[in-house]
């Protein structure tokens, strides 16, 4: 965030840092000048117009009032205040419109998953009414945080250690312990659960949720049908999602390429990858064709890189939409 915010020269009058009780007292460089981080837990955060927020859900549902109560319009990155009806979830290629009402004074962030979809379907959904979609994503490791970097890091690093020639057919050229982020070895390997089973009787995890729930909200399409599979791949950056969608009304692969060429935030793309969309702040999208399976049917592939787009650009374009409607 801080580093998007100097690229994009955000007018910043007077920056300042919270943290955890743990980090309070550091500094943290602002433009070559050391700023302390204050404790978020007792600081007083009166004076502060526009509050970009970080922390984990459980401390987000403590802090994002705690700061719009002081005057500021807080945008939140944790899943906490999502799907809250009175807070509005926002891509500003998407639905900037959704800004003029913040009856809590915070404006959520969505899943990054999510976000790499919605500058792509929206022009498609104006043009033909998306009525539903079926989603395979392929989610890098750094989506389940540092955490998740390290583990694959770690094991990575195991199997470069070994003098391995050859595979077999059992996997047992790769013997790794399973790690403590993943529900199995996540290196040399594809696990179709990102995220943990919701206690729900669905069997969906929560990210598949997610995805479906804010894909409605975004897009106001509160009757989307939406069907997901999450899967975690042994990637660092860069989500990616296959989709394929039915229409209200007829579209086609020229036509849909054609307004993808046109939409904001966008690129077209023969082939997009995650390696390809690592640093860059567009959706990357190809692979589009006709689908079959619905009516008026299109399939299309997109990755984006999640910690940038899918993460702080996006807060820091929400932040500066608000300062134009201001």
């Amino acid at each position: 965030m801080r580093a998007i915010l100097r690229e994009r020269n955000f007018p910043v009058d007077e920056i300042r840092f919270f943290g955890s009780s743990r980090s309070a007292g550091h500094t943290i460089d602002w433009n070559g000048k050391a700023v302390t981080i204050e404790d978020a837990a007792t600081a007083d955060f009166s004076g502060i117009e526009i509050a970009l927020a970080s922390s984990g859900a459980t401390s987000s549902r403590i802090l994002s009032p705690r700061l719009a109560a002081a005057g500021a319009i807080v945008i939140d990155n944790s899943s906490a205040w999502r799907m809250d009806p009175e807070v509005p979830l926002v891509v500003p290629e998407v639905n900037a419109h959704a800004l003029r009402s913040i009856p809590k004074g915070i404006v959520a962030n969505p899943n990054c998953t999510t976000m790499a979809a919605m500058p792509v379907l929206k022009p498609l959904h104006t043009a033909a009414g998306l009525r539903s979609m079926v989603v395979s994503t392929y989610q890098a490791v750094s989506g389940a945080g540092r955490e998740g970097v390290d583990e694959l890091a770690s094991q990575l690093e195991k199997t470069l250690e070994r003098d391995v020639r050859v595979l077999t057919f059992d996997g047992s050229a790769f013997p790794l312990e399973q790690g403590v982020k993943f529900p199995q070895t996540i290196a040399h390997n594809v696990i179709p659960m990102a995220g943990s089973i919701v206690d729900d009787g669905s069997l969906e995890t929560g990210e598949e949720q997610k995805l479906r729930d804010e894909s409605r909200k975004i897009l106001e399409i509160d009757d989307l049908v939406v069907d997901a599979t999450c899967v975690r791949v042994p990637v660092f950056t860069g989500h990616s999602l296959s989709i394929t969608m039915g229409f209200e009304r007829p579209i086609s692969p020229e036509e849909a390429t054609s307004l993808l060429m046109d939409a904001p935030g966008v690129v077209v793309h023969d082939m997009p990858t995650p390696r390809l969309v690592a640093g860059k702040d567009p959706s990357y999208v190809g692979r589009i064709r006709r689908a079959t399976s619905f009516e008026n049917g299109l399939s299309l592939f997109v990755s984006g890189d999640n910690l940038r787009k899918g993460a702080a650009l996006n807060a820091v374009q929400i932040a500066e939409a608000l300062a134009t409607l201001r």
